[in-house]
């Protein structure tokens, strides 16, 4: 089953003429298995009334000839007794139809045994016609009626002989059959699961592009094989694929273009509110001081975001490529801990940390990102007083980071989409995100060659973090 658009040359057009193709195609062999068994039925019906016809032929004959016998006996008997002539007119009657029956029967397909015993009947009354014709007084009928009476016994031979004929031509059309069937019917259920493949062949391949176009995978062309009209629907999909991709292009520099437009002003917004709030431009009373704080936190906040932002475009143009130095992940999560400490005791959480120094290959920076933002979402979904348990462990050739949080943990309906790009669940606000934290961290999770899963949890979330280790 090639995928070579040359064997498509012989396929119908449109896919309602492939089905009707396909149903004929496979129907052929059943109807070749009826229409020969319709032919050996008629042959043996043919076979069957020759038969019987000529058998009946040759019973109907041998019983006339022993009639014209007896006939031809009684009148010359009664001619003999009686001394007058006359009575030999029934003989030559019934000679004469003797000779026209034996005639007859001489015409029939006869055994040998047959055509001697009529041949013998033929000469026996030749002779018998031959002394009557000399007027000789002595004339033995016995002989040739016995001879008469052999050929109708044996008469019955040729029905008996086509019937056995006939009964073994049955049982060959019947073997016939069935090896027919034998071997027409897988040949057709073959047939079948050939067109079944042939014509889920193309709906696969544009279930399969859907499916791809749906998940962002836009890099792959679309080829649809099969009739004319679904490969034209394939060049369809191909171009709303390449629209799509342009429409991905535009998307990714307007994300890089925008986000970097913002943090040039955002660093300078950011430094000047930690200048205000660390006192360095003057004293500031507690209401100013309040304000700088606040200033100071929302940009921290939007330059998390923008940095999101660029690094989704960074995905999304297949720049991750991770600079691997030896990383000690127990500091690392320490040190992303400490960075959060302000808001872990704004909402009076217990951070129960239990990260032995484990050596690491890495992007720091990357993993850095993912522990910060699986440790955020923690933080923001856990309940004022909860508890928040962060454990690494090295099981064989693989660390585990686990981060658990007290939260209302992750609907059914989210567990599905929680990692793709912009999505936010229901226990997510609106505001509290761009919905990208969670899809940046697994992509970094893959660019190690590692994985980020939402692991099954009674309370709260559990995300594992799973890294190849160097031994």
């Amino acid at each position: 089953m090639s995928e070579h658009p040359g064997l498509l040359h012989h396929q119908p057009k449109s896919f309602l003429k492939l089905i009707l193709f396909g149903f004929l195609l496979v129907s052929l062999p059943v109807f070749l298995a009826l229409a020969y068994s319709a032919m050996s039925v008629n042959r043996l019906a043919n076979l069957s009334r020759e038969a019987v016809h000529q058998a009946e032929g040759i019973a109907h004959g041998s019983r006339i000839l022993v009639d014209e016998i007896t006939t031809m006996e009684r009148s010359v008997r009664l001619s003999l007794i009686l001394g007058d002539g006359t009575l030999l007119e029934g003989y030559y009657q019934a000679h004469s139809e003797f000779v026209s029956t034996a005639a007859g029967l001489a015409a029939l397909q006869l055994k040998e045994d047959q055509k001697a015993l009529l041949e013998k009947l033929r000469s026996q009354e030749a002779s018998i016609y031959q002394k009557i014709s000399n007027h000789e007084n002595t004339i033995d009928f016995a002989p040739l009626l016995d001879s008469a009476q052999t050929f109708l016994k044996h008469g019955d031979e040729p029905i008996e002989r086509e019937l056995d004929a006939m009964r073994s031509m049955a049982q060959k059309s019947s073997r016939i059959v069935m090896w027919q069937l034998v071997g027409l019917v897988p040949l057709a259920t073959l047939i079948a699961v050939w067109f079944s493949w042939l014509l889920n062949r193309p709906i696969r391949q544009i279930d399969g592009a859907i499916r791809n176009m749906g998940q962002g995978e836009l890099s792959t062309r679309i080829i649809v094989h099969g009739p004319e009209d679904l490969r034209r629907l394939g060049d369809r999909l191909d171009w709303m694929r390449l629209k799509l991709l342009e429409l991905e292009e535009q998307k990714t520099r307007f994300l890089q273009h925008v986000s970097h437009e913002l943090k040039t002003p955002l660093t300078s917004i950011r430094e000047g509110a930690d200048l205000l709030a660390t006192g360095v431009v003057g004293e500031l009373n507690p209401k100013q001081e309040q304000v700088s704080r606040i200033l100071l936190g929302n940009s921290v906040e939007l330059q998390k975001r923008i940095e999101d932002l660029l690094n989704f475009s960074a995905i999304q143009s297949g720049k991750v490529v991770p600079v691997v130095q030896q990383t000690d992940l127990g500091k690392l999560v320490d040190a992303v801990v400490k960075d959060h400490y302000l808001a872990i005791m704004n909402k009076s959480l217990h951070v129960d940390l239990d990260c032995p120094e484990i050596k690491l290959p890495c992007d720091e920076q990357k993993i850095r990102i993912i522990v910060d933002n699986l440790l955020s979402n923690a933080v923001k979904f856990s309940p004022a007083g909860g508890r928040i348990e962060i454990r690494a462990e090295k099981p064989g050739k693989e660390i585990h980071l686990d981060i658990t949080d007290s939260g209302p943990g992750i609907e059914p309906q989210d567990r599905d989409r929680i990692f793709d790009a912009f999505y936010q669940g229901k226990r997510t606000v609106p505001t509290a995100g761009t919905g990208l934290g969670l899809s940046i961290a697994r992509e970094y999770a893959k660019a190690h060659g590692g994985s980020l899963e939402l692991m099954e949890h009674p309370h709260g979330a559990k995300f594992r973090l799973t890294l190849p280790s160097l031994s």
